[in-house]
């Protein structure tokens, strides 16, 4: 009965699920159970439990097809690809679908200073490359000796995807990456040529059912896949019936998406005019002004003069930083600046207080040397940098390694795990302030940060900063990230570094704080009375609670990288700037030169504590021990325990009974112990849509070898992890039940997943001989935002045994 139960075809399988995903959208703003789709039930042949925590799924080998659908799916490999619609009757037909849910971003919009919503001038890339959907549609990532980066991501504000298939859907590696830093990510909606316009005639000209149904559809498509909204680009001419429904389908589709995507954007791009005319403007004036107050910002076209921008002050009134100047860095037609002098372009746009819209600046990977592609890519953004206002982040933890999401090794924490190139946007971490930093007086001193594809603490690269300390001053620093972020009252912080050669300068990571009147600081030095800045006095002994994180402090490690860690008490206080300084020796007079790799910085929380939300008041003081009394505090404020029991109001708290985690509003105040506690075990770890073929070299006669493909769903709290590594144990015999095989010390890495499934693709395994059972257990790893390692007993595992046909 057990197993008949268990035994579903894979097509039954599928059709149960995506009944069960009809008209399923992301979930709400702010809740806590975001999980990508997933089958609740995946099974193939039979599934067996041989234990609490093992389950078994048994495959029978063969060779016959099993078609995948070719638009979620590379026809070669079966590798997961992101995809475009083609059509409205695409767009219209679309539903949410099991294999929707590698397209899903992991990474929700991180917060950010100043929020996208105030009226500073903005920038927004429009990333238009050779027609969209290269190596990056791969969501899982590929092989590429030298694919296209973007780390730029501080200097601006809204990322485009740009294709011209009907319905550009982002890839969702480059969902993740934007949304790392606090980035909005837009889709595109555009129709071009004689099908554009019959087209539009198809969902303008009729009701507004009509139009509203498109609009609904794209609504919901930003919302499933987590991106923000729209670009609105209409490249053909439309009937009078069309012209005049296009100003309530934006306002229809604004209003909805500000509904159902917080913060999101739909932009209009300067082409049609209120006439139906396609009649390129490259302003904001009368004849196209209908279409900007109908959504939230206007895109213009390219050919530009200081004139059209004089025009628009009064088109505009305060929407100013809502019209953003296009500016084609290809410098296509009669345009100002572009290519590397883009910089004169954004000179007049940010005179007149507009925002700019660069699009293709991946001009400098298409046009020039890819051999030269980091340097020319510096330049460029380098010219820029003074007219592009960077944005804090405002979330904590804070952890990154400076990958770039590509490299030509794969490490984890200074262990080489894979040689050769690969290229994965959704590994991107957070990118630091690049550029060149000079000290004041003969220009001697200075520091510069670039990236480094040649050494790697953790992923494919790392942060090579170099500089001179000139003979008069003692130490020279780096900006690296700008914040704002409160914290709790007691954070830790991490740095893994690297110095090239012998050297006597030293290494300190600093940081500035905000609220200095009121803010009350501990465990670290004030460089003087009037600073905010602060450099952090190293942990000689970490606590033994703290072991599993901080367990490498101090110590040389592998390749020599050194771990460096910081406990600081803090109250009050909003964590401003993170900095790395580089000091002369004590007593040394001479200019001193050097060269050192940034591997990893960590800022963390107490596990509990909320990521990016205001902390308790000043002169707040709260201990959360049984039988100690809580401090005092003005004002009537109430507490709640995580319970929701009130727990105390007014001045001074009572003292709770039960160790308890206390809020103010949405501060959580939690014991430092609570860093290390345990992450939930992944859970209902399946194996599905298998394929099975002869390894490439043995495709006569009976093979030794073959090649597996197949799918993993499992489930996980999405909110709790960075990403998921997967692993396998495989190929051991499996005849001997109940006897412990033998097998190698550790699993072998696969890949990395940002999202509860993962496409395994051409693993190469032994095959199983006549009445022989051949076992592959697989592994799914959840990586937490702190970025440490969690023991096997948190891993989720399926095993997978194989037989060869009777």
């Amino acid at each position: 009965m057990e197993a008949a139960a268990v035994t579903v075809t894979r097509s039954a399988t599928r059709r149960r699920r995506e009944r069960q995903l009809q008209g399923l959208g992301a979930p709400e703003a702010g809740t806590q159970e975001e999980q990508e789709p997933r089958p609740r039930r995946r099974r193939l042949g039979r599934r067996t439990k041989d234990d609490e925590e093992e389950t078994v799924f048994r495959e029978v080998v063969s060779f016959s097809p099993d078609p995948l659908p070719v638009r979620y799916y590379d026809k070669d490999t079966t590798k997961p690809i992101s995809f475009y619609l083609s059509s409205l009757e695409e767009l219209l037909a679309w539903t949410p679908c099991l294999e929707d849910g590698f397209n899903v971003a992991l990474e929700p919009l991180a917060c950010r200073q100043p929020p996208l919503s105030s009226q500073r001038p903005r920038t927004l890339l429009c990333h238009d490359m050779m027609g969209g959907y290269l190596d990056d549609r791969f969501i899982q990532g590929s092989v590429v000796q030298t694919p296209y980066a973007f780390y730029h991501w501080q200097c601006i504000d809204v990322f485009v995807y740009f294709s011209h298939h009907t319905v550009t859907i982002p890839p969702v590696g480059w969902t993740n990456a934007a949304h790392r830093h606090g980035v909005c990510v837009l889709g595109t909606f555009i129709t071009e040529w004689n099908e554009g316009g019959r087209l539009c005639e198809a969902f303008l000209a009729g009701d507004e059912r009509s139009y509203q149904a498109v609009a609904d559809r794209l609504v919901q498509i930003a919302q499933f896949f987590r991106f923000d909204g729209w670009l609105i680009n209409i490249e053909n001419s439309l009937s009078l019936a069309a012209v005049g429904n296009m100003p309530p389908f934006l306002r229809y589709l604004t209003t909805q998406l500000h509904r159902q995507v917080p913060g999101g954007l739909v932009l209009w791009y300067d082409s049609v005019v209120q006439s139906g005319q396609l009649k390129w403007q490259d302003e904001l004036n009368q004849h196209n002004r209908v279409f900007f107050d109908s959504c939230d910002g206007f895109f213009t076209n390219y050919n530009w003069r200081e004139e059209h921008l004089e025009r628009m002050l009064g088109q505009a009134g305060e929407r100013r930083a809502d019209v953003y100047v296009g500016v084609d860095v290809f410098a296509r037609g009669n345009v100002v600046g572009g290519r590397f002098d883009t910089d004169k372009s954004l000179e007049l746009i940010r005179k007149h207080g507009f925002s700019v819209a660069l699009f293709a600046p991946g001009w400098v990977y298409e046009c020039l040397e890819k051999k030269d592609f980091f340097q020319n890519q510096d330049k460029f953004w380098g010219r820029l940098e003074r007219y592009l206002p960077t944005h804090s982040i405002c979330s904590l933890p804070f952890v990154t390694s400076f990958c770039l999401g590509m490299g030509a090794r794969r490490v984890c924490y200074g262990q080489e795990e894979a040689v050769g190139p690969w290229y994965h946007l959704s590994a991107q971490e957070i990118q630091p302030l690049f550029g060149e930093h000079r000290l004041g007086g003969d220009g001697r001193g200075w520091v510069r940060t670039h990236c480094c594809l040649e050494d790697a603490w953790h992923g494919g690269s790392s942060l090579l900063v170099r500089g001179v300390i000139p003979p008069e001053v003692g130490n020279v620093a780096v900006r690296l990230f700008s914040l704002q972020a409160p914290v709790p009252p007691r954070i830790y912080l991490s740095m893994v570094y690297k110095l090239e050669g012998p050297t006597d300068v030293t290494v300190a990571l600093e940081l500035t704080t905000g609220d200095a009147g009121s803010c009350h600081i501990g465990g670290i030095s004030v460089l003087n009375e009037t600073s905010s800045r602060h450099s952090l006095r190293p942990l000689r002994v970490p606590p033994t609670k703290l072991a599993r994180w901080v367990g490498r402090c101090g110590r040389q490690l592998s390749g020599g990288w050194v771990q460096r860690c910081y406990e600081v008490s803090l109250r009050g206080c909003l964590l401003l700037d993170l900095l790395v300084c580089f000091s002369r020796p004590p007593g040394g007079w001479e200019e001193e030169s050097f060269t050192c790799r940034l591997g990893e910085i960590q800022v963390m929380l107490p596990r509990g504590a909320p990521a990016g939300l205001a902390v308790c008041p000043a002169g707040v003081g709260v201990e959360a021990a049984p039988g100690c009394p809580l401090l005092g505090f003005s004002g009537e404020l109430g507490w709640r325990s995580q319970g929701g029991e009130m727990c105390g109001l007014g001045s001074p708290l009572p003292a709770p009974r039960h160790p308890a985690v206390l809020s103010l509003l949405s501060c959580q105040v939690v014991d430092a112990a609570s860093l290390l506690a345990p992450l939930p075990q992944v859970q209902a770890v399946t194996i599905s849509h298998v394929r099975w073929q002869p390894s490439a070299s043995e495709r006569e006669g009976p093979p030794a070898l073959l090649q597996l493909s197949c799918t993993l769903h499992w489930s996980f709290l999405l909110s709790q992890v960075r990403c998921f590594r997967i692993h396998c144990w495989g190929g051991t015999r499996d005849d001997s039940p109940g006897r412990e095989l033998p097998r190698p010390e550790m699993p072998m890495f696969l890949g990395l997943a940002f999202a509860t499934q993962y496409r395994i693709v051409d693993l190469l395994v032994e095959a199983a001989g006549p009445g022989q059972d051949r076992r592959m257990e697989f592994l799914v790893e959840p990586v937490p935002k702190e970025g440490f390692r969690v023991p096997q007993a948190e891993w989720g595992r399926a095993v997978l045994l194989y037989s060869a046909p009777a």
